[in-house]
């Protein structure tokens, strides 16, 4: 892995930033954070106070990481996730101090779009669907659907949310549902949401991907 080029992005000087890793243009780091020689950052995505990257994490663009969120080896944030404060991500399902088990981590991955409430935790080997909506202080133990609003401890689905953050009204006769904040058009079919508005999704959709 090359060395970042310190030019190519903004880190405040109290960040720890360990080569070789990767950090795309435009990312800002703040205080207090520290990167592993490894980890992986796109472009355009912002860390907040306070944030610590394993050597094996992935990030990808535009995403945004609030204040004292530890991503550990494992973890994958697809592009323009949002991380809310003092999330809780995890990497061995039942650790123990006197048993290591640095070889048994698991991988959660969160796909594009997806938000995580403040005080939320991921149980990991989950994957988070496009878009989901993870409310805050909810504890995530599976996967998630894409578009799915899920609450509580443990998290449950409670409904279905926009790409723009607005939770979608109850579907009509046709599955058809208009997100409040935008006009886009939405439809459950079969217990799966599609954005009508993007016609790679409906490609993907139809096509069975």
């Amino acid at each position: 892995m090359p060395k970042t080029s310190p030019e190519s992005y903004q880190a405040h000087p109290s960040a720890y930033i360990d080569q070789p890793c990767e950090i795309g243009v435009g990312t800002r780091i703040w205080h207090f954070c520290h990167v592993m020689a490894g980890a992986r950052i796109g472009r355009n995505c912002s860390l907040g106070q306070n944030v610590f990257v394993a050597s094996s994490v992935v990030v990808g663009d535009g995403v945004r990481i609030q204040n004292n969120v530890s991503l550990y080896d494992g973890v994958m944030l697809e592009d323009d996730v949002f991380c809310g404060p003092s999330c809780v991500f995890t990497n061995v399902i039942n650790p123990r101090s006197q048993y290591p088990r640095r070889g048994e981590y698991q991988q959660t991955l969160v796909r594009r779009g997806a938000t995580i409430g403040a005080n939320a935790t991921i149980i990991c080997g989950a994957t988070i669907g496009r878009y989901a909506f993870i409310g805050a202080g909810a504890v995530v133990r599976g996967d998630v659907p894409d578009y799915a609003l899920v609450l509580g401890v443990p998290a449950r689905q409670v409904g279905w949310m926009s790409r723009h953050g607005y939770r979608l009204p109850p579907p009509d006769e046709n599955g058809m549902m208009v997100c409040p904040g935008s006009g886009w058009r939405y439809r459950l079919q079969e217990g799966k949401v599609t954005c009508l508005e993007d016609p790679q999704e409906c490609a993907e959709n139809e096509s069975g991907a």
